[in-house]
């Protein structure tokens, strides 16, 4: 987190726990990769938190590492990462084509990015209560909309409302961030990340209670075109109370 190092591991400690729950709510395995972020954004803020620390004790052996597996997270895994999980949950082959030309997009400037982590030292300081990450090949206009068509835009081409909600709002923030602190986006992005990550949880904790849009009634409707429609009522009402019926939905979609 972006204020300080008790702040960080509160945060860290609170989404790695929400995150594991995630995963303990998910139903298929295609929903798991999506369910991990809140664990991801966890870890990461875990992370900061020695970042932190780093400052106070004067261990620069232990700054720079951290500030190296920081940079990984910031500016690799996720523009890699989040059209990846959410392709794996698509089941609608023009989105999931589209999702993979992004994940592709993703993967160009992970690896760009991750070169000049490498090729150049990454140094992290203390600016007011922010961390300011020195990541001036990030900055670059063409490399942020790719960065940003990555991580946000992707979800918007998703079949599910609740991820076309999370790529929305991440943007959003990325906005907010900017306008409150540009030199230390980075880091104010990723906490900003980190809080909207709960809405998997949320989703995926309360979908069948009608919280963050539930698919249950598609699922439905969709169970029924591919068993026949409704000429075998109380068939189809017996094989939508299995969730084993969900899960061969989910993984074959008719096939």
């Amino acid at each position: 987190m972006c204020f300080s190092a008790p702040a960080s591991f509160i945060a860290g400690t609170a989404l790695s726990a929400i995150g594991i729950a995630a995963l303990r709510n998910t139903r298929v395995r295609s929903e798991l990769p999506f369910a991990m972020i809140p664990l991801l954004f966890g870890v990461q803020q875990l992370i900061e938190g020695v970042i932190w620390l780093s400052f106070s004790y004067d261990v620069p052996v232990l700054k720079q590492a951290m500030t190296y597996g920081y940079s990984v997270f910031s500016h690799v895994l996720w523009p890699i990462y989040v059209p990846l999980a959410v392709g794996i949950m698509e089941s609608v082959l023009w989105r999931k084509k589209t999702l993979f030309a992004f994940g592709v997009a993703g993967v160009v400037v992970g690896l760009y990015l991750l070169y000049f982590i490498g090729a150049t030292p990454m140094v992290a300081e203390v600016v007011g209560r922010h961390i300011v990450y020195d990541s001036p090949h990030f900055y670059l206009i063409p490399v942020m909309i790719v960065y940003l068509a990555a991580t946000c835009v992707s979800c918007l081409f998703s079949s599910h409302g609740f991820v076309k909600l999370f790529g929305a709002l991440m943007f959003l923030s990325f906005v907010a961030a900017f306008i409150i602190h540009a030199m230390a986006l980075v880091s104010v992005w990723c906490f900003f990340a980190a809080i909207i990550s709960l809405l998997i949880y949320i989703h995926l904790r309360y979908r069948d209670l009608g919280g963050f849009p539930s698919n249950l009634r598609s699922r439905r409707q969709h169970a029924r075109q591919c068993n026949g429609s409704g000429t075998k009522g109380h068939h189809y009402r017996g094989e939508v109370s299995d969730m084993n019926t969900f899960r061969r939905l989910d993984e074959n979609e008719c096939n």
